[in-house]
C-alpha cells in the first residue's frame, strides 16, 4: 500500500500546496471566457432543431443587414477537405467528418448541429442575427440507437457509407452480418482458442444483453474560443482545451492552413474529462475573425454543450461467459455496438480491448462495432469505451460467481491476469497490480464489515484501462538565484503543475516551492500531446525528469569547470555539488547558479519523449466495493459506502491521486444511477440543462474511501502509472450487483434510475423483495 513518502525520495510522496491554488481561489486565474481584446466581436451559432434533415438552402441576407452584424459564415465558407487526414497523437482524424461536425453542409445530422454562425458587436445582436437567418430544411426520419441504425432498411446518415457498402457488394464475402448495414463504418474482432470447446467445458453459462445510455462528461466550464486573424494571415486562438497542439492541428486541417501560422494559447480549464480534446468553436471563430477583420469571442451556453459537444457512446451489448464449478472461466463471447453519433469514431476498439482484460480466458471472441446515429459526434470520456463494456461483462461475472458459490472477489482472483498473461488484443501484460487491488478490497475494513439491514446490498467489480503514452516536451530553466522554472505544453487539469514541480525538486535536490511550473502556448514549447489518456504525469513527467537530469548534468559540468575537474570527478547529492577528492568546498544550487554567467552562460535542460514508443506506459487496474440501500417505496438507491483500490504505480502527490480516484468513482456512480440523454421521438434532446441532466452532488455520495496500491511501473524512471481514468470503469457494475443483493433484481440497463428499478421490481415480482418488505413491516 502507498505511504505518503517512500524512503528513497525526499519530495515525491509528499503533499505540497498546489502552485496554482492562490490564483484560482482569489479569482485571478484566467479561464477561456475571461479573455477580452480591444474591438472584440461576439459570435453565436445557429443550430439545427432537427435530428436529421436535408438543408435545401440558407439565406443570410436579412441577418447581414442588421446593424452591428459584422460577419456571417455557413458551411459554404469552409474549404473542401475530403480525403484529408490529421494526426493527433497516435490517432488519425478524418478532417472531412470533423469539418462537417463543426459546420453542417447539405445535411443536419443531430439536434444542435451547427448550420451557421454570426459575429456582432454584442452577444444580443449576434443572437438576434441568428433569428434572421432563414434555413429551409427537409426533415428526415431520425435514427437514434445502434439497434435501429444496424437494420438493413435503416435510413442512411452518410452517403459515403452507402457508397462503401455498394463497393463491397461486388464481393459477397467482404461484409458479413452487421457489416452489411450502411451505418456501420467500423468493426473489430479479437479471437483466440476454441470457443465451442470452451463452452462445452463449462458447468455454468450465463448469457445476457445490456444497454447503456449516452452520458456527458459533466465539466462545469462550457467550450469557448477567442480568435485573432492578423493581416499577415497568422491566427491566434485563446481557448480552454485539454490539448493546445490538438487545437492547432485540427483547426489547421479544417481550415486548410499551415500549422506554423496558428498559435494556440491554452487558458485555465474548468474540467474536460476527455470532452475538450477536439474542436467545435475554434475554426468557426477563426473564419468569423478573418471575415470581419476583428477578434471574435465565442462561448457556448449549457444547452449548447449538452446538445452539440461530444458525450460518450451509448452501447448495446450481448455477453455470454462460461465457467467450471471451481470458478475457472472457460469461454467468453462478447458482442458490442457503440453509438458514434453522427460521424464515425466511437471508442468501439478500446471498449473491445479493455473488456475482460483483467482475466485470463483461453477461449474468447469479442466483436465490436462503430455505428453512426443521429446524435452528437461522441468524444472521449475517462477510459473511453471501457466503462460500458465492463458494466456488461462484470455483471455476468458476478452472476457466474454466484452460480459457482464463490465470493465475487475470490472468483476474480482465480481468473486474475498477471505479468505475462495475454490481453484480449494479444500483447502480454508487463508488470501489473490487478490481483493486488482485489486483495486490498478483500482485506479492507469496508469488505470485512458486515452489511446488515433490509434492502441493503454490497457489490464488487473491477476494471482495466491501458493508459496512454504519446509525446511530450519539457524545458527546465536554472535562474541566477538558484530558483527554477519548468515549462511544458501540458494543460493542467488534475494537478500536473504540482507533479512536474515535484519531479524537478526531487531531481535537483531543492524545495518544491523553489520551482515554478509554467504551461506554455504552442509557439513556446515543443510538441506535446493532449492532457488525457492518463498520460500527463507519466509522459510529461518523464520529459520533465529527463530535462531536469539534462540541467543537472550541465550544472555538474559547470562545477567541474570552476574546480578544474572532469565532470566525472564531481559528485551531486541532495542538491549539493562537491569534488570527489574533497579538494574544494562544496556548492549548493544557489551558489553555483550565481556563477553560471562566468562559466558558459545560462543552463537550460531540455527533453522530448514518446513514452509509448519507449515502452514506458504502465497499465491500470481498479477494484471497487459499493454498499447501497434501496427505498422499498420509491426504489431510490442511496450509496452507503464506497471504497476503491487502484494500482497507482507510484503516487507522486498522494492527495491529487486520491482526488483522481474519488472523482472517477463519483462519475461512475452518476453514470450508474442518474445520468442519460433523453431524446423524444423526433430526436430532440429534452434534458439540455443541469437541472434535468442529473449529476451526483456531495449530497448524493458518502466520502469515497481510497486504497492506493503501489506496484511501481518498472518502465518509468519514477515508477509512475496513469491514475486518472480506470476508477470510472467498475462502479456501474458494482452498483448493479449491490442492487441485486439488496432487492434481488439484476439490472441490465443504465442508468438504474428509481423509475426504471421500480418498474423492474414490479415486473419481476421478486421473492426476495417481497420477503424483505414483509420482514421490515
Amino acid at each position: 500500500m502507498a505511504s505518503d513518502q517512500s524512503p528513497e525520495f525526499k519530495v515525491i510522496g509528499t503533499r505540497p500546496v498546489r502552485p496554482d491554488g492562490v490564483d484560482k481561489v482569489t479569482g485571478r486565474a484566467k479561464y477561456g471566457a475571461d479573455y477580452t481584446l480591444p474591438g472584440m466581436l461576439h459570435g453565436k451559432v445557429l443550430r439545427s432543431p432537427h435530428a436529421h434533415a436535408r438543408i435545401r438552402s440558407i439565406d443570410v441576407a436579412r441577418a447581414l443587414r442588421l446593424p452591428g452584424v459584422k460577419a456571417i459564415v455557413t458551411g459554404a465558407d469552409f474549404p473542401e477537405v475530403k480525403g484529408v487526414m490529421a494526426q493527433v497523437g497516435e490517432l488519425i482524424v478524418n478532417t472531412h467528418y470533423l469539418s462537417l461536425n463543426v459546420m453542417a453542409r447539405d445535411k443536419a445530422l443531430y439536434d444542435g448541429h451547427a448550420v451557421a454562425a454570426g459575429a456582432a458587436t454584442s452577444k444580443h445582436i449576434a443572437e438576434e442575427a441568428l433569428e434572421l437567418i432563414e434555413v429551409d430544411y427537409e426533415a428526415l426520419p431520425p435514427v437514434m440507437t445502434a439497434e435501429e441504425a444496424m437494420r438493413p432498411d435503416a435510413p442512411v446518415l452518410l452517403e459515403e457509407l452507402r457508397t462503401r457498402l455498394m463497393a463491397h457488394r461486388t464481393d459477397p464475402g467482404a461484409l458479413e452480418g452487421p457489416d452489411r448495414a450502411s451505418n456501420v463504418p467500423g468493426h473489430i474482432r479479437f479471437e483466440r482458442g476454441d470457443l465451442d470447446a470452451g463452452f462445452r467445458a463449462a458447468d455454468y453459462v450465463v448469457e445476457r444483453e445490456f444497454t447503456t445510455a449516452t452520458v456527458h462528461q459533466g465539466y462545469i466550464e462550457p467550450q469557448n474560443a477567442l480568435a485573432v486573424y492578423d493581416a499577415d494571415e497568422h491566427l491566434t486562438i485563446y481557448c480552454s482545451t485539454q490539448g493546445s497542439f490538438n487545437v492547432r492541428t485540427l483547426t489547421a486541417s479544417v481550415l486548410a492552413m499551415s500549422e506554423g501560422k496558428i498559435r494556440v494559447v491554452p487558458a485555465e480549464i474548468g474540467g474536460g474529462f476527455g470532452g475538450k480534446t477536439t474542436v467545435y468553436l475554434e475554426p468557426v471563430a477563426a473564419l468569423l475573425a478573418k471575415k470581419s477583420g476583428r477578434p471574435v469571442k465565442m462561448v457556448m451556453t449549457r444547452a449548447e454543450v449538452l446538445r452539440a459537444t461530444g458525450p460518450t457512446s451509448g452501447i448495446k451489448a450481448k455477453v455470454k461467459i462460461g465457467a467450471r464449478r471451481d470458478g475457472k472461466i472457460t469461454a467468453a463471447e462478447v458482442w458490442l455496438a457503440y453509438e458514434a453519433g453522427a460521424f464515425p469514431g466511437s471508442p468501439f476498439a478500446p471498449g473491445a480491448m479493455c473488456t475482460l482484460a483483467p482475466y485470463i480466458i483461453e477461449n474468447l471472441r469479442i466483436d465490436s462495432y462503430d455505428v453512426v446515429v443521429n446524435r452528437p459526434k461522441v468524444a472521449a470520456y475517462r477510459a473511453p469505451g471501457s466503462p460500458a463494456s465492463a458494466f456488461a461483462c462484470e455483471c455476468v461475472l458476478d452472476e457466474l460467481a454466484e452460480k459457482c458459490r464463490l465470493d465475487p472477489i475470490e472468483f476474480r482472483m482465480r481468473n486474475a491476469a498477471h505479468e505475462g498473461a495475454p490481453q484480449p488484443a494479444g500483447p502480454a501484460f508487463k508488470k501489473i497490480g490487478f490481483a493486488e487491488t482485489l486483495a486490498a478490497i478483500r482485506d479492507s475494513d469496508h469488505y470485512r464489515t458486515p452489511l446488515n439491514g433490509p434492502f441493503r446490498g454490497r457489490g464488487v467489480a473491477s476494471g482495466f484501462w491501458f493508459n496512454g503514452g504519446l509525446q511530450s516536451s519539457a524545458i527546465v530553466n536554472i535562474h541566477g538565484d538558484g530558483s527554477v522554472s519548468v515549462v511544458t505544453g501540458s494543460v493542467d487539469i488534475g494537478g500536473t503543475r504540482a507533479a512536474q514541480a515535484m519531479i524537478v525538486a526531487e531531481t535537483l535536490g531543492i524545495a518544491v516551492d523553489e520551482v515554478r511550473p509554467v504551461v506554455a502556448d504552442t509557439d513556446a514549447i515543443g510538441h506535446t500531446d493532449v492532457t488525457g489518456g492518463s498520460r500527463t504525469a507519466l509522459a510529461t513527467g518523464m520529459a520533465v525528469y529527463e530535462a531536469s537530469r539534462d540541467a543537472r548534468d550541465q550544472l555538474i559540468g559547470r562545477a567541474a569547470k570552476i574546480w578544474d575537474k572532469k565532470p566525472d570527478e564531481v559528485v551531486f547529492e541532495q542538491g549539493v555539488f562537491r569534488p570527489v577528492d574533497g579538494s574544494a568546498p562544496s556548492l549548493n544550487l544557489r551558489q553555483l547558479a550565481g556563477r553560471l554567467a562566468r562559466t558558459g552562460g545560462p543552463v537550460v535542460g531540455r527533453a522530448t519523449v514518446n513514452a509509448g514508443a519507449v515502452g514506458a506506459v504502465g497499465n491500470a487496474f481498479a477494484t471497487v466495493c459499493i454498499d447501497v440501500e434501496v427505498d422499498p417505496d420509491t426504489a431510490k438507491v442511496r450509496i452507503l459506502r464506497c471504497t476503491i483500490a487502484q494500482d497507482v504505480g507510484r503516487a507522486l502527490h498522494p492527495a491529487y491521486v486520491e482526488g483522481q480516484l474519488q472523482g472517477a468513482v463519483a462519475q461512475g456512480v452518476g453514470w450508474a444511477l442518474n445520468e442519460e440523454y433523453f431524446y423524444d421521438q423526433k430526436g430532440t434532446l429534452r434534458n439540455f440543462g443541469l437541472l434535468d441532466y442529473r449529476m451526483p452532488t456531495c449530497l448524493d455520495l458518502p466520502m469515497i474511501e481510497t486504497i492506493m496500491v503501489e506496484v511501481p511501473n518498472p518502465n518509468h524512471p519514477l515508477g509512475v502509472r496513469g491514475v486518472g481514468e480506470v476508477g470510472i470503469v467498475p462502479p456501474m457494475a458494482a452498483v448493479a450487483s449491490a442492487i441485486y443483493r439488496a432487492v434481488g433484481v439484476r439490472m441490465a440497463e443504465l442508468p438504474m434510475s428509481a423509475p426504471r428499478l421500480l418498474k423492474a421490481i414490479i415486473e419481476n415480482r421478486v421473492t426476495t423483495f417481497d420477503a424483505q418488505a414483509t420482514a421490515a413491516k
